[in-house]
C-alpha cells in the first residue's frame, strides 16, 4: 500500500478514535475537503477547578432549544454562548495553561459543528467566501495543541466570527500571543479567558463602508470584539485565589481594518464591557470583588 500524508492523517484520526479514554466524549466528522477528523463533543457542565466556565455564565445561556440566541454549547475545550439568529457566538470562555500547549500544529479543519440542534443553520467552511473577513477564533486554535480533538475543536464554525483581517491576523493575534507566550510560557501563569463580540457593522479593508452580515444576511458581522482575562499564578482552587490584586486585561476593538496594530491601546475595564454587551463577566466572584477589580484598567 503506498503511504501517503491523507494515509497518515487517516490512521492518526482512527487511533485516537480508539484511545478515547483521555477524551471520551469525541465526535467524527469531516474536514472542509472530506478527509475525517476528531472533534470534541458537548459535554456536561463541570465542577472541576479548571471548568471552562470557572468565572461564570455571562449571559446566563441554557441548553434549551428553544433559546436560539443564547444556547450553551459545553464543550471539552471551551464553552460558548451560541446565537443561531447571528450565525456567531455571543462570547467563548476557556482556560488556558501550560498543559494545554503542545506539538500539534494547525489543522485549518473549519467545519459545522454537529452538536447544534437539529434544524438549525449550519455555518459552513465556505460562508465567509469573498467577504474579505477572516474567519476569526474566538478561542485560539494556538491554545489548543495538545490533541487532534483539542485542536479541530477550535474551527468548529461556533467559535468563529467575521473578524477585519488586520484585527484578526495583527491586534488579536498579537494579545493572543501575550497571552500564550508571555504569560503562560515565560511566567508561568494561568489564565481564564472570555472573549466575545457586539454590535453590527465590521470592515474588511481599510476605510471601508461598514458591513452588517454576509452569507446572504446569516451571519451577523460585530461591531467590536472584546477579551477579558484573569491571570492567576499556576496552582489549585481558582476561584479562591482571585483577589483584590488579581490582575485582570480587558480589551474592547473596533471590528474594522484601521484598527491600530497595539493591543495595549484598547485596554478597557469589565465594568465597559458589561455596559456594551448587558453581560455579568465573573458573576461566580463575590459581588464586592468583582466592584474593585471590575473597575480597574490594566496599565502592565
Amino acid at each position: 500500500m503506498k503511504i501517503t500524508k491523507i494515509t497518515i492523517a487517516f490512521f492518526s484520526t482512527w487511533a485516537i478514535l480508539l484511545s478515547c479514554k483521555k477524551d471520551p466524549n469525541l465526535v467524527s466528522t469531516t474536514d472542509p475537503v472530506g478527509n475525517p477528523i476528531v472533534i470534541a463533543a458537548v459535554a456536561p457542565p463541570s465542577s472541576a477547578t479548571d471548568s471552562t466556565m470557572l468565572m461564570g455564565n455571562p449571559s446566563n445561556a441554557t441548553q434549551n432549544v428553544t433559546d436560539i440566541t443564547n444556547y450553551l454549547l459545553k464543550e471539552i475545550y471551551y464553552s460558548v454562548s451560541y446565537n443561531s439568529a447571528a450565525g456567531i457566538p455571543n462570547w467563548v470562555s476557556w482556560h488556558l495553561c501550560s498543559t494545554d500547549l503542545g506539538p500539534v500544529s494547525r489543522q485549518n479543519s473549519f467545519a459545522p459543528n454537529p452538536e447544534l440542534p437539529a434544524g438549525w443553520y449550519q455555518v459552513s467552511n465556505t460562508s465567509y467566501s469573498g467577504s474579505g473577513f477572516d474567519r476569526g477564533h474566538m478561542c485560539p486554535s494556538a491554545d489548543r495543541t495538545t490533541s487532534l480533538a483539542a485542536n479541530n475543536a477550535t474551527f468548529l464554525m461556533t467559535n468563529i466570527v467575521p473578524q477585519a483581517p488586520r484585527n484578526n491576523q495583527i491586534t488579536w493575534a498579537a494579545l493572543e500571543n501575550y497571552c500564550r507566550d508571555s504569560l503562560v510560557g515565560v511566567q508561568g501563569k494561568e489564565l481564564y479567558i472570555i472573549a466575545g463580540t457586539s454590535g453590527e457593522g465590521g470592515t474588511a479593508t481599510s476605510g471601508g463602508t461598514p458591513v452588517t452580515s454576509i452569507d446572504n444576511g446569516r451571519i451577523k458581522v460585530p461591531a467590536y470584539v472584546w477579551k477579558v482575562i484573569v491571570v492567576l499564578s499556576n496552582g489549585s482552587n481558582d476561584l479562591s485565589r482571585v483577589g483584590t490584586s488579581t490582575r485582570v486585561i480587558s480589551v474592547i476593538m473596533p471590528n474594522n481594518n484601521d484598527v491600530s496594530t497595539d493591543w495595549r491601546s484598547y485596554r478597557t475595564s469589565v465594568n465597559d464591557i458589561e455596559t456594551l454587551t448587558s453581560y455579568d463577566l465573573l458573576s461566580n466572584l463575590s459581588t464586592s470583588l468583582q466592584s474593585t477589580i471590575e473597575a480597574r484598567v490594566d496599565n502592565q
